[in-house]
């Protein structure tokens, strides 16, 4: 029986589907654990994570079962693996299950018992839930495995432990947000705490689709202390040495990151979303519209660190409205980041549609009909571009904006992804702050000042009219962003968000622009999800909806 075991954690960037590439990523982890006695890889890494509906077409079943039992092979003569993959078994269900790699074959499999149905995660939808699993006898030690949302809860390592037990190991893919990184280290405390074990965690990193995976593999001792915990927001491999003694197992201290303080995780995760969603789909550059106005530098910041600023191509779409100023701003701003800039004026187009609709809208006023055909010309415009380059088209526009209708469907919301979709407006200068200031680690953007002071002081606006401010129509950022919160993230009664200092005519507003947005967002493109109450992955509501509690409330004062 041994008393010494080297255990790597392979913190590993899959993509859903690409097998192949997945099966190279997992060798390359083998030959570089070399010497050491067991790998472990995240959650589902042989297929990429989340599989969704892919996951249920019986081709992709038998090619991801061909690529496990390849990788079998590669463990003869060398370390164990422990890795995730969907598995048909004989029962006929699909299961998310372990899957442990020793000797040159398949030498145990167990399946996630706890199957997560909330948020994201809609894993009943096409999995089975195996039983409440035992340990697995690895080199005279017995492993208890938890599959991710099996470690969230206490049931499978309480059962583990009963059944004799001795190390804990969680392999996962669980998708970063703001409160994660703290709410997986006291999850993962509390499993220690609760069993005596102590516990290795292994997340997967990087993008896929809307959801960032933020890495922050760590190891627990029975203790409770960190021993060891990789960086965030990349690949690694991080060799640790356990030894027994008295009959338990310890691992010896190793490096720790740090977790970074706000808002730094946050920029990561974005860059990190669009870097993996241009990557992983093929795109070789962005484009987007620059405006002048502090969401389009702030995407193009990002962009720039993403992917590099000569992959950068921003395009200013001015129209008769647009100022100087917005000019000044969005060169100075290009010429910072060391993007490209080009310029398109619109009118041309807006003259056109303005002539071509003129003899059927029978000389009715102009309103807001003519401020989106501007949005829609810049839209067809930035289209055409990325149709002929083979760019991406980023839209600028951010949560506070999305969440109230503040977007023209098929104008600035048309586009390929939305880097700040899920980040409020005043979180979109916080960021553009601390970028000035700092460099994300890895980023490829320029260092210093990337965004021009006069962008975050002057006052936003859309510029489709004479004078047209966003406070014309919207409460200040700082109040709406309040009150969005409130109603979006904690779901509170319209009377407890007046209760905190808001007007409740205003409350009212902006419940009913809330509600009445849902159309334009089910049509808005994917973007990085960075909280727990996103648009179109975790907050689903209606389209067609007549429910409005503010106005209820109204209704019952004297």
């Amino acid at each position: 029986m041994a008393d010494a075991l080297s255990i790597v954690l392979a913190q590993l960037n899959p993509t859903v589907g690409d097998l192949d590439r997945n099966v190279d990523l997992l060798r390359a982890a083998l030959r570089a654990a070399a010497g050491a006695d067991l790998v472990v890889a995240p959650e589902l890494c042989v297929a990429g994570y989340p599989p969704e509906d892919l996951v249920m077409r019986p081709a992709f079943q038998r090619a991801v079962r061909e690529r496990s039992e390849r990788l079998a092979q590669l463990t003869v003569g060398g370390p164990a693996l422990l890795v995730g993959a969907p598995w048909k078994d004989d029962d006929g269900r699909l299961y998310n299950a372990a899957l442990l790699l020793q000797d040159g074959k398949i030498a145990a499999l167990q399946y996630k018992h706890d199957l997560p149905n909330y948020t994201v995660f809609d894993e009943k939808r096409v999995f089975a839930a195996g039983p409440v699993p035992a340990p697995l006898l690895f080199k005279g030690t017995k492993l208890g495995l938890l599959v991710c949302e099996d470690m969230w809860t206490p049931p499978v390592a309480a059962a583990l432990k009963a059944a004799g037990a001795e190390l804990l190991i969680a392999m996962n893919a669980s998708p970063f947000d703001t409160r994660q990184q703290a709410d997986r280290l006291a999850a993962a405390t509390k499993r220690v705490n609760e069993t005596g074990l102590p516990l290795l965690y292994v997340n997967q990193a990087g993008g896929q689709d809307e959801l960032v995976f933020d890495g922050d593999s760590f190891v627990l001792n029975a203790d409770g202390k960190v021993a060891v915990r990789a960086a965030a927001f990349r690949p690694e491999q991080v060799v640790t040495k356990w030894t027994k003694q008295g009959g338990a197992w310890t691992c010896a201290p190793g490096a720790v990151a740090a977790h970074a303080g706000e808002p730094a995780p946050l920029y990561h995760a974005l860059v990190a979303g669009l870097r993996d969603y241009a990557g992983k789909n093929g795109f070789q550059g962005v484009v987007l519209g620059f405006s002048g106005g502090v969401d389009s530098g702030l995407t193009g910041a990002i962009a720039a660190d993403a992917l590099g600023g000569d992959a950068v191509h921003g395009v200013l779409l001015p129209s008769a409205f647009t100022s100087d100023e917005s000019f000044n701003d969005a060169e100075a701003c290009a010429a910072l980041l060391g993007a490209n800039l080009a310029t398109i004026p619109i009118h041309p187009a807006v003259d056109a549609f303005n002539q071509m609709l003129k003899g059927v809208f029978g000389g009715r006023p102009a309103d807001v009909t003519e401020e989106n055909i501007q949005a829609r010309a810049r839209a067809v415009a930035l289209m055409a571009l990325s149709n002929k380059f083979g760019t991406l088209l980023l839209t600028t526009g951010n949560k506070s904006e999305l969440a109230v209708g503040y977007a023209t469907i098929y104008g600035d919301m048309a586009g390929g992804f939305s880097v700040l979709k899920d980040v409020y407006k005043t979180d979109v200068y916080r960021l553009c702050r601390w970028r000035n200031t700092n460099v994300p680690e890895g980023g490829l953007g320029p260092k210093g000042q990337v965004i021009p002071d006069n962008m975050l002081t002057k006052a936003p606006t859309a510029e489709l009219k004479p004078g047209q401010k966003d406070s014309d129509s919207l409460p200040p950022y700082d109040v709406l962003d309040d009150i969005l919160r409130a109603l979006i993230e904690d779901e509170l009664p319209v009377a407890t968000v007046v209760a905190r200092g808001h007007d409740l005519a205003t409350v009212i507003k902006v419940e009913g622009l809330l509600y009445g947005g849902e159309h334009k967002r089910r049509q808005g493109a994917p973007g990085v999800r960075v909280t727990r109450r996103a648009f179109g992955r975790d907050r689903r509501y209606p389209i067609t909806n007549r429910f409005r509690e503010g106005t209820a409330l109204l209704k019952k004062q004297p």
